[in-house]
């Protein structure tokens, strides 16, 4: 598999393989709100494509703010049915986790299961909420400097424009 950024495109097929790896109305999710009329961080966003230029994975990432500081929402990330258990999705978090390290971004939030993300490092954030309804369990954070989570608390807000 290749790894490269997304382009415009890949919208439509991105969308499809969202569509597909996940339920309907995930658009309806705390962390769409995050997101709409917000524009992704481009370089952050990969799509991994077979030989052939299949697409089998895709990342995407979007600025947000906690308590006034710069932060990266992580999400949504979707490998095709047909490719999972391959370490595509790990590769995509690992390669798109040292670009956004390379590019000066200091933290990292998603929505997720910790016994997955936990390997990437990311652990519960008790002092950040994210939109309702989200189980405070989910919130996952992962400091990309040393301690850059200290000290940081309240709630996850869109990105300034």
């Amino acid at each position: 598999m290749r790894l490269e950024q997304e382009q415009p495109q890949d919208w439509w097929e991105v969308e499809a393989l969202y569509d597909l790896c996940f339920a309907p109305g995930r658009e309806a999710l705390s962390s769409y709100r995050l997101r709409d009329g917000v524009a992704p961080v481009a370089a952050l966003c990969r799509v991994a494509r077979d030989p052939d230029g299949i697409l089998g994975g895709v990342i995407r990432y979007w600025p947000v703010s906690v308590a006034g500081n710069p932060c990266l929402l992580l999400g949504p990330i979707a490998v095709h049915p047909t490719r999972q258990g391959e370490g595509l999705g790990g590769g995509l978090i690992r390669d798109s986790l040292a670009r956004a390290e390379a590019g000066g971004w200091h933290r990292v939030i998603l929505v997720g299961d910790a016994p997955y993300y936990g390997k990437f490092g990311f652990k519960v954030l008790r002092d950040i909420a994210m939109p309702p309804p989200t189980n405070p369990e989910r919130v996952l954070g992962l400091a990309l400097r040393q301690g850059s989570w200290s000290g940081i608390s309240g709630a996850v807000e869109k990105a300034p424009n």
